[in-house]
């Protein structure tokens, strides 16, 4: 599953809080940012959040 998303902050321990377009603020891990090869994130920023089957943000991508 695949969402778009605004960075609302990008946290000294590498995860991030995003805002999805529907409004839900969303807690991202450190690995989820590394894994779209993030080396950091700043409020403002658009991207888009790859989810598991158990709707767990895998990754934080650049938008398509």
């Amino acid at each position: 599953m695949i969402e778009q998303a605004t960075v609302s902050a990008f946290h000294t321990d590498g995860s991030a809080t995003v805002l999805r377009d529907d409004g839900l603020l969303v807690d991202v891990s450190a690995e989820a940012v590394s894994a779209g090869a993030w080396r950091a994130l700043r409020p403002g920023q658009r991207v888009t959040l790859r989810r598991d089957g158990g709707g767990s943000v895998v990754a934080v991508v650049r938008p398509a």
